[in-house]
Parts: C-alpha cells; sequence; structure tokens
C-alpha cells in the first residue's frame, strides 16, 4: 500500500472563534502523519477564547501540533499573570477575553497560561521553512533577533514581500536580504481582507494566511507542500448579535 505523504498546514488567526475553528479542523480532518502550526492570535475578538485554549490544548494531544505566539496571546499571558487587563488590549478584543474567562478555575487558568509559556516564537522546518506569527527584523534572521516583541509585532516583512518585484533577480544588490534566508515564509497577524482578499495572499516567498477572522473575515489553512486552502465559514455568521473587533 502507498504511504500517504505527510500534510502540513500552516493555520491562520483565530480571535476566539471557537465555532469556526471546529469546522475548519473538520474539513482538514487531521490524520496521524499530518502536522498542524497555528500561527497564533488564538483569543480576542468573538466570545470563546478561554474555550479556544481549552481546545487547542486537547487538539495537541491528538495530533502533532506546533503554536506560534501572537501578540493578542502575549496581551492574555500578561494578564493571566498578573490579573492586570492592559488598556490597549481590552479595547483591542481583550474585553471579551476577559469575560470569557469568568467562570474558569484558578485550575484551569493555571494549565492554560502554562500552554501560553510553551508557544514558540517562530518555527523552521526541515525544508527550511520559516513559520511565524508576523515577521522579524534581522537581516540575520530570526535566531539573531534583538527584540522578541517583532515575532508578534513586525509588519516590515510582509510589507517588503508585497513590494518586492517578481522581475527582481534574487542576485540583485537590492533584492531584500530578509527574504533569501528562507525558502517560505509563513505568517498571520495582518489580514488579508485589509487588501481586499478574503484568501491566504503570497507576497514574493512569504505567505499570508490571516484572513480576517477577527473582523468578518474566515479562518484560513493552508497546506504548504501543495498550497491548498481550506476555510471555515464567515466568521460571524457563527456569532450573531456579537462585533468581534469591528469597533
Amino acid at each position: 500500500m502507498k504511504q500517504q505523504k505527510e500534510r502540513i498546514f500552516a493555520i491562520g488567526d483565530v480571535h476566539g472563534a471557537l465555532k469556526a475553528l471546529q469546522q475548519l479542523i473538520g474539513k482538514i480532518a487531521p490524520q496521524p502523519e499530518d502536522k498542524l502550526i497555528f500561527l497564533g492570535d488564538y483569543v480576542d475578538g468573538w466570545s470563546q477564547s478561554a474555550e479556544v485554549i481549552d481546545y487547542l490544548i486537547e487538539l495537541d494531544k491528538l495530533h502533532d501540533c506546533i503554536f506560534m505566539k501572537g501578540n493578542h496571546d502575549a496581551w492574555c499571558e500578561e494578564w493571566l499573570i498578573s490579573g492586570k487587563p492592559d488598556s490597549i488590549w481590552v479595547f483591542q478584543g481583550g474585553s471579551v477575553t476577559v469575560d470569557s474567562y469568568r467562570n474558569v478555575s484558578e485550575e484551569k487558568r493555571t494549565v492554560h497560561l502554562d500552554f501560553f509559556n510553551r508557544m514558540q516564537n517562530f518555527y523552521i522546518d526541515d525544508q527550511n521553512r520559516l513559520f511565524v506569527h508576523a515577521g522579524f527584523a534581522s537581516l540575520r534572521g530570526p535566531q539573531a533577533e534583538r527584540y522578541e516583541a517583532n515575532f508578534r509585532w513586525d509588519r516590515t516583512l510582509w510589507e517588503t514581500a508585497l513590494a518586492t518585484s517578481p522581475r527582481l533577480n534574487k542576485t540583485s544588490m537590492t533584492y531584500p536580504k530578509r527574504l533569501l534566508l528562507f525558502s517560505e515564509i509563513f505568517i498571520g497577524h495582518t489580514p488579508t481582507t485589509n487588501y481586499g482578499k478574503d484568501k491566504p495572499m503570497r507576497g514574493s516567498n512569504v505567505w499570508n494566511v490571516d484572513t480576517g477572522a477577527a473582523f468578518r473575515g474566515k479562518i484560513s489553512a493552508l497546506e504548504v507542500n501543495t498550497k491548498k486552502v481550506l476555510q471555515s465559514d464567515n466568521v460571524y455568521t457563527f456569532y450573531p448579535g456579537e462585533r468581534g473587533r469591528n469597533v
């Protein structure tokens, strides 16, 4: 019998939308040999952030999962540690995350905090493909990054990729050095809906898999070998009466 080839899925921002995430995972139907690489921002926006973390913890027990840490996850982690919500975070979707934790026990909060602590800043696979929530600034790569916040906030990598002409030869002295470091790069953080696109976008060798789940978009999964796209329905359809981050 021919052995099924491993599938590797890069999964974009979730933002508290458990129902949409469950639909997407159902469409993926993960097999034992598959790998699921989540690009971060699991919380903030829709009303089920705590439930999303529960779900991911259980999913990790069943499948080969890798979790990047997004900026919203870092905010939530800080709040779980200190008990003091950042005012900017509250405005950027954190208020509904706080609400989702109201009936979560201290014991479960500790389990969640351990999960946040185990999230990675970036992951490089054996084919020199980089997975990171937002980007990095160092021309020597993420291993040399001086500021950890760049993994969660940097948008210059994506903007550089979009602005790089496909006609520019990679041997040119003006070709962006960061784009030469990896065969491909997979990110989230900047919604493709900002550009009028509801599917993952490509700029140079960078793939953006955040398709606006925080707002009125979808949660997306990109199979990195074939570039097949799987998506949930528009997230807002699962949460009538809620606004997500549409403020």
